[in-house]
């Protein structure tokens, strides 16, 4: 499951290697349970959470959720390209962290 996108840890590390600061949430759902784990990107300001889905229509299918409290109503993205969910949050004013890229 290495390098996946449905997998927190990569998902996390990409995030941080591009400037974002990234707080995991909770990823100790029960098996029955479609989500698999929840993040919390730009705590201080833009405080986006990002619930991944695994088989949540059919047995493969997954997705991500992104909730901010209302701004953009749980936005969904069907995607396996960080690439893709980077864009969608830069497009979304979700931009990587000012002091972390500068200590980089």
């Amino acid at each position: 499951m290495k390098n996946k996108v449905t997998t927190c840890g990569y998902f996390i590390k990409r995030l941080r290697d591009n400037g974002y600061k990234v707080n995991r949430i909770f990823s100790d759902y029960t098996s029955q349970d479609p989500r698999r784990w929840t993040i919390m990107i730009d705590p201080n300001k833009s405080a986006l959470y990002i619930t991944c889905y695994v088989n949540y229509d059919w047995t493969g299918d997954f997705k991500f959720e992104l909730h901010d409290g209302g701004q953009f109503k749980n936005l969904q993205l069907k995607t396996d390209s960080m690439e893709v969910i980077m864009t969608k949050l830069i497009e979304k004013d979700i931009t990587p962290n000012e002091e972390t890229n500068a200590k980089t």
